[in-house]
C-alpha cells in the first residue's frame, strides 16, 4: 500500500575515542578539624588578701627639703618632700595653663618657672624635675 522509504542510514563518523583520565586515587581523609576549647565562664576568684602592713614610702622621697629663693617663688618657703614640691608645680602649671596645647608633654615657662628652670622657654616634663631638683637643698 504505502511505500515506506527506508531511511538511508548513512554510516556514523568514528570518532577518536575521548581518552579516560587515568583513576585518581581518593583523597587522603583530613583529620578533624580541633574545636578549641569551650570558653567557660569567667568564675571570678575572691580577691587575695593584701598583707596587713602597707607599702612603706621611701624616706629619701619623704624627707622635706627646703625650695631655694625662686622656687619658693612659685611653691612656697615650706619645707617640702619632692613628692609634695612636683605636686605644687604642676598644681601651678595647670592653674595657670602653662602646659603647651599641642603636645602636653612639653611645659611654656612664664617669668617665675623660666627662673627655676634656667632661662629656658619650653621644657619637657621629664626635664623639669631634674632641673627643680637643682633648687632643693
Amino acid at each position: 500500500m504505502a511505500t515506506a522509504k527506508k531511511a538511508a542510514k548513512k554510516p556514523a563518523a568514528k570518532k577518536p575515542a575521548a581518552k579516560k583520565p587515568a583513576a585518581k586515587k581518593p583523597a587522603a581523609k583530613k583529620a578533624p578539624a580541633k574545636k578549641a576549647p569551650a570558653k567557660k565562664s569567667a568564675a571570678k576568684k575572691p580577691a587575695a588578701k593584701k598583707s596587713a602592713a602597707k607599702r612603706k614610702p621611701n624616706a629619701a622621697f619623704m624627707k622635706a627639703m627646703s625650695p631655694s629663693a625662686t622656687l619658693a617663688a612659685v611653691i612656697g618657703a615650706a619645707s617640702l618632700p619632692r613628692t609634695e614640691v612636683t605636686k605644687k608645680i604642676w598644681d601651678y602649671i595647670k592653674k595657670n595653663k602653662l602646659q603647651d596645647a599641642i603636645n602636653r608633654r612639653m611645659i611654656n615657662a612664664d617669668e617665675k618657672l623660666r627662673a627655676v628652670f634656667g632661662g629656658k622657654k619650653t621644657v619637657s616634663m621629664f626635664e623639669m624635675t631634674k632641673l627643680v631638683s637643682n633648687h632643693l637643698k
